[in-house]
């Protein structure tokens, strides 16, 4: 690979444009030049006219860049792309931008979820990375991105191996946007955050709230904890040793133990769980769910590639899911329009799955 790689990023919400954005500011020195895509024409004009504004979390840059809607027939080959999109949209970007990825390039799967699998199927496995994102990013206005928390970033190939020079030379360049960790066990983290992602982003869609406010209530942690928990059982089925995130949370303890399954208020144990989740809240208070932003904007929810996932991944192993199918019927009623995102839709959930006695008065 060339000293001088050049890189692609596309989708340029939240994620794609904090990345994009960093990476121009940066590293102006190292890269032959970083193009994004995106279909949204007033991102476009936005960043044209003050280069991506960044903000939050101590952030408030102003970095230059280029931001396109359609890619040049002359455009160099890309050593990286980056995929940002919604899971919805990955495949199709990712079929669309293939010929545009070097013969030694790979493609980088930013997306929540388990999309490697379905990008090494277009691409080939030795052209596809992992990259789990631990921080949070808005996109609250064109041009703007907001980083909303904290986080690294752990980028993995599907082989666990390590060794491959193209993930150093990736690790170097993402490091202008979050600390890097390269992972042996890309499927442990990947899985890790899918429990994650299952419970708050979609608790956060359904209830309408950032996560901060949405924690505070009992009843809205113990469905994260029943959904996690149904996570990390078809995790085990599926024969993945679930990585910590962070570092330091551990989903296999935080899953509930049959007894604790049967307990309302009850055990140390219980409460420890619950305490882990309010500090959860209060870190990620100001993150809001991007699919609840998708869905706001006209666009499909990536809960099919989130709870939808554990469900289907489930009936193959034997093992009920009710708490995660309940979820993802919520969210598609939603964006079918047949209820709104409220604070009322999660309390209905709660008692759909028969979490009646933690629920406020």
């Amino acid at each position: 690979m060339d000293t001088r790689p050049r890189v692609l990023v596309t989708g340029i919400g939240g994620i794609g444009g904090t990345v994009a954005g960093w990476l121009t500011q940066h590293h102006p020195d190292v890269l032959e030049d970083v193009v994004s895509l995106t279909r949204n024409t007033s991102v476009v004009d936005a960043v044209a006219e003050h280069g991506y504004r960044l903000r939050g979390v101590g952030e408030q840059v102003d970095a230059p860049g280029v931001v396109t809607s359609s890619l040049p027939a002359d455009l160099p080959p890309r050593d990286f792309i980056l995929l940002a999109t919604q899971p919805p949209d990955v495949e199709a970007a990712a079929r669309r931008l293939l010929p545009h990825l070097a013969p030694n390039g790979a493609f980088v799967v930013f997306q929540n979820g388990l999309c490697e699998e379905r990008i090494a199927a277009i691409a080939g496995g030795e052209r596809v990375f992992g990259g789990v994102v631990g921080f949070g990013a808005s996109h609250p206005e064109p041009g703007v991105f907001e980083r909303t928390s904290q986080g690294g970033i752990t980028l993995g190939r599907i082989d666990g191996r390590t060794d491959d020079p193209r993930l150093h030379t990736l690790a170097t360049l993402l490091e202008a946007v979050a600390p890097v960790t390269i992972a042996e066990d890309l499927a442990g983290v990947r899985w890790s955050k899918l429990a994650i992602n299952s419970a708050i982003s979609t608790l956060g869609t359904i209830g309408g709230n950032t996560l901060g406010a949405l924690m505070k209530y009992r009843f809205v942690r113990r469905l994260a904890l029943e959904i996690m928990t149904e996570t990390v059982r078809v995790a085990e089925a599926e024969g993945v040793q679930l990585q910590k995130i962070s570092g330091t949370l551990d989903l296999e303890w935080l899953a509930l133990s049959p007894a604790e399954q049967l307990e309302v208020l009850g055990s140390p144990s219980l409460f420890s769980k619950h305490t882990v989740l309010l500090a959860v809240g209060t870190r990620y208070r100001r993150l809001r769910s991007s699919m609840l932003s998708a869905i706001e904007r006209g666009r499909p929810p990536s809960v099919d590639f989130l709870n939808g996932e554990i469900v289907s991944r489930g009936e193959k192993h034997g093992i009920p899911t009710p708490v995660n199918a309940a979820a993802l019927e919520a969210v598609h009623a939603i964006s079918r329009g047949e209820v709104p995102p409220a604070h009322e839709t999660i309390r209905a959930l709660a008692r759909d799955v028969g979490i009646r006695l933690l629920l406020p008065s």
